[in-house]
């Protein structure tokens, strides 16, 4: 490997300047680090869609100060639903309410993806500490026994300390670290928020809800306080099965849909047809860390929407990167980065199976769905077993503690 051609500044770069790369930079610089923020695009912004914050992630933005303006900016609904797509029975629910805040520390939050990274973009420019550089596409990393290089399409170059690869799904820095390539789900997306208005048909405004069925759903719940609409509709697409090059399009998304209860059917014209996303994740890996470099995310960790716990887990990720490096010199970022690595990749990792299983159990079909049904059907309201790994500070994670 080539040395590198400048004294490591002692900080910290990172590739990516989403949701997960922002969190990261608050985080380390919270832990005493410099941070320079390389994001490729020419601004930072997020898609017209909604995000799901659980109490695991709310925790964390009210530690580093941005609870309340998300609060103030979206909406705390008051039960999850699961209602069946074909017949619009409600299946079960779990209440939001002041009881599961006080079990889990923290509400449960829906939001415009945009609001939130306009939260974090403001957050880290208030801290002398975070540099953000836009347009900066990196093209190559070197790293020696002292920092990293990094070079950028246009020719500059930064130094640091070491590096984050928060460059999403299809990190070039993972590439580094694990020989491995994203999977594809069979499934595809359509997601997007519409004003109120224009959206004929829904339930209750309180509520987050997803519709289920046999290898489909459709997902409902208010951003803005209210104002938008946010609707995602996934299915699995029976042209990818039979090996069709443009698979997963808005004829097939009516078609698939076509059979659900009229509730669903009625709501389908204002979902948004001008982009779709094939849905990938990873098979899970046990280290994220080589020697300076290491990452958060879903570069990480990229898993399937349906604990929609991506978000979430990138902030557990920045919180446990950052108590790693608490008291850490640039001599020890090895060893700390290690250690977030090892402590955060077996929750993670579960995360990730665990949303496959739950796909499974959402799109399943004939006696499996019927079981499903009874099954959900006689579940308590308040019963918190299943959740409990997932929203729950942990005492062996410290980083979770409230």
């Amino acid at each position: 490997m080539a040395a590198v051609a400048e004294p490591a500044e002692e900080g910290l770069i990172v590739v990516g300047g989403g949701i997960g790369g922002l969190a990261t930079a608050l985080a380390v610089a919270g832990a005493g680090w410099s941070v320079r923020v390389l994001e490729r695009s020419p601004d930072f912004r997020e898609i017209g869609a909604g995000i799901q914050l659980a109490p695991n992630a709310t925790r964390l933005l009210d530690r580093w100060g941005l609870l309340d303006r998300l609060v103030d900016v979206g909406v705390l609904p008051s039960r999850l639903v699961l209602r069946s797509a074909m017949s619009g029975r409600e299946l079960t629910c779990l209440h939001l309410d002041e009881k599961f805040r006080e079990t889990y520390k923290g509400p449960y939050i829906v939001l415009h993806r945009s609001d939130l990274l306009a939260a974090l973009v403001d957050a880290c420019r208030s801290r002398p500490t975070i540099t953000l550089e836009v347009d900066k596409t990196v093209t190559e990393v070197l790293e020696d026994g002292d920092g990293v290089e990094v070079t950028c399409s246009d020719g500059s170059r930064r130094t640091a300390s070491a590096l984050v690869g928060a460059d999403g799904l299809w990190s070039a820095i993972r590439r580094r670290i694990v020989d491995d390539e994203p999977i594809c789900s069979g499934f595809v997306s359509y997601r997007g928020a519409v004003p109120l208005e224009a959206v004929s048909e829904h339930p209750s405004l309180d509520d987050v809800v997803a519709w289920i069925g046999p290898g489909l759903h459709f997902v409902q719940y208010p951003l803005r306080r209210g104002e938008l609409y946010n609707q995602v509709a996934v299915f699995r697409s029976d042209e990818y099965a039979r090996g069709e090059e443009d698979w997963g399009t808005p004829e097939e998304l009516d078609r698939r849909f076509a059979s659900c209860c009229p509730q669903v059917v009625a709501a389908l014209p204002a979902l948004r047809r001008d982009n779709r996303w094939v849905m990938y994740d990873r098979e899970p890996v046990a280290s994220w860390s080589s020697g300076r470099i290491t990452l958060v995310g879903d570069a990480a960790h990229p898993m399937l929407q349906y604990l929609a716990q991506g978000a979430c887990q990138a902030f557990e990720d920045a919180a446990c990167l950052g108590a790693a490096l608490q008291g850490r010199g640039a001599d020890e970022v090895a060893a700390a980065f290690g250690g977030y690595s090892d402590a955060r990749s077996p929750q993670a990792s579960r995360v990730q199976r665990r949303a496959r299983v739950w796909g499974d159990i959402w799109h399943v079909d004939g006696v499996g769905a019927l079981l499903r049904d009874e099954l959900l059907l006689q579940r308590d309201p308040y019963d918190y077993r299943h959740i409990e790994w997932l929203y729950g500070p942990t005492a062996s994670c410290s980083w979770r503690d409230a």
